[in-house]
């Protein structure tokens, strides 16, 4: 049990049913943190975890609140998932009670009951807390994820090739498309990992537009050689562009490892800017890995610059 200085009162306790009450307050939790810091701490994959699954395969804690007037808002949520080679640990905190204990006390629940293994979790925000919160729970920083942008005006051009051919995906690309990614991103353990239900989920959410996934083939054979997955925030059948101050994202280009050094990262990657700029968006922004030096010059080149970090935790759990 936890009180803060207006003697609100909150006690962690576990969700067992992920009914329309906890999923406000989880959502009420992260909007307060996204309002605060400018990004919430839920990320896409959580959000796509609770509402296509639940709590399979997951564990959800909440800090309920009992203010003066017996009633309060809730503290913070800390939401655990089991990604299959590791535990993966999302822990929000409302602004207004950071500094109490509230974190450490979900933290400290989630924790306690988490498998022998690893344990990771991400740090999207600015939040000082969160790294002195992590230092205390044993955890070390393993990664880092930056966040680049670049304005959707004055794109180089798409160069015209002969060989190539940029078009839409179909259906009939899902199974080259998971081949691809899974290769491309063999090293990335959450994009690495996208199977035909992770791809069929991604494609159900509000923002997924087909004429925005973009596939690369063999003019000659009509291989499958890559892929340019873009994202926006215009909804399938708006029909319009999604106006100003919308931003566009390079969501994934994957390149099959037997088409490497064709240029086909850069060809695929102008392609999607063209698309995403097409649609108004006025700045496009993509993530990349701190330390692939390669990809990040890659991106530079393109006029992408970093504007923010985020972390990447990490503990191996006591095993049994």
């Amino acid at each position: 049990m936890v009180e803060t200085r207006d003697t609100t009162t909150f006690t962690v306790r576990e969700v067992d049913d992920l009914d329309s009450r906890a999923r406000d307050e989880v959502v009420g939790v992260d909007a307060d943190v996204r309002a605060a810091f400018g990004g919430g701490a839920l990320d896409e994959a959580g959000q796509r975890h609770l509402e296509h699954r639940g709590l399979e395969g997951a564990r959800l804690w909440v800090a309920a609140a009992t203010g003066p007037d017996g009633r309060g808002r809730p503290g913070g949520f800390a939401l655990l998932r089991d990604t299959g080679a590791e535990h993966d640990l999302t822990l929000a905190v409302r602004p207004a009670v950071a500094g109490h204990g509230v974190g450490t006390a979900l933290a400290e629940a989630a924790l306690a009951d988490a498998p022998a293994g690893r344990v990771v979790a991400w740090r999207h925000t600015t939040d000082e807390h969160a790294d002195r919160l992590a230092d205390r729970l044993g955890f070390a920083v393993v990664r880092e994820l930056l966040v680049m942008e670049r304005p959707a005006t004055g794109l180089p051009p798409v160069a015209e090739r002969d060989d190539v051919r940029i078009r839409t995906y179909t259906p009939d690309d899902r199974d080259d498309l998971l081949r691809i990614n899974a290769a491309a991103f063999a090293r990335h353990p959450e994009q690495g990992a996208m199977d035909e239900r992770d791809l069929a989920e991604r494609m159900a959410q509000d923002w997924y537009d087909p004429a925005g996934l973009l596939v690369a083939e063999d003019a000659a054979t009509g291989a499958v050689l890559g892929f340019h997955w873009t994202k926006t925030a215009r909804r399938p059948g708006d029909g319009g562009p999604v106006g100003d101050g919308a931003d566009g994202e390079v969501y994934v280009v994957g390149v099959a490892p037997e088409a490497q050094g064709r240029g086909l990262g850069t060809l695929l990657t102008l392609a999607g800017l063209h698309h995403l700029a097409s649609w108004g968006v006025q700045r496009i922004e993509l993530y990349v890995e701190g330390d692939n030096a390669g990809a990040r010059a890659v991106y530079a080149g393109l006029g992408f610059a970093v504007v923010a970090t985020h972390v990447q935790y990490a503990r191996e759990a006591p095993t049994a």
